[in-house]
């Protein structure tokens, strides 16, 4: 639905992954160009961020600059902002209407920077105004008003045959090795996994593949 009102054509679909284990991933419809991973943000999780990016800084890594990463600057658009990492790492493989907003933004944008492309975000109203609207469709539940939890988004995708993790909070987009394009939705999923085994008394994790329809 989210992705018709963008204007991109059929062709691709998000669904739902139910599990991690290689049975439940086999119901996965392939192939896969990207994995949206929804998930608490807790104290745990700050402690490990803060370090990767120290680590990260002090030691560099590779990232492609045909990467497209953006910065999160408006507050509660991680779905949309992982929703665009996801399409835009993949662009050649969309088909777009000709009058598609987000075929418009990811043009216009191209050449800003991350911080320019999350400014230009903010005043983009086609996008904006679709956007949250069906980022927790795939929630079984949403967490109660009174429950202080911040959920995020985050996008995992394969550039160059590099699996790359892409978060509007963080600096830079994350290289987590290689992956091709039979092994990436095995290779996101472990990737995934390390996001759980950090906070194992955690459950609301929910992952979301972009497939072929």
């Amino acid at each position: 639905q989210f992705l018709k009102q963008l204007g991109i054509q059929p062709d691709w679909q998000f669904v739902d992954v139910y599990g991690m284990e290689p049975e439940l991933l086999s119901m996965v419809p392939r192939p896969v160009c990207a994995v949206l991973l929804l998930f608490p943000i807790t104290e745990k999780y700050e402690t490990f961020r803060t370090e990767e990016e120290e680590r990260i800084k002090a030691k560099g890594q590779d990232v492609k600059s045909s990467v497209y990463f953006m910065k999160q600057t408006i507050n509660n658009a991680c779905g949309t902002i992982g929703l665009i990492h996801a399409i835009a790492n993949n662009k050649d493989k969309m088909n777009f209407e000709t009058n598609s907003s987000l075929k418009k933004f990811l043009e216009d944008s191209l050449s800003m920077t991350p911080e320019e492309r999350a400014k230009y975000l903010e005043t983009y109203e086609a996008i904006r105004v679709t956007h949250e609207s069906s980022a927790h469709e795939g929630q079984t539940e949403a967490p109660s008003i009174d429950e202080k939890v911040d959920l995020h988004f985050i996008a995992l995708v394969n550039v160059g045959g590099h699996l790359y993790e892409l978060d509007g909070r963080k600096p830079f987009p994350i290289n987590h090795g290689e992956t091709s394009d039979d092994s990436f939705l095995e290779d996101a999923i472990e990737v995934c996994k390390k996001f759980m085994e950090r906070d194992p008394e955690e459950l609301r994790f929910n992952a979301i593949a972009l497939s072929a329809a």
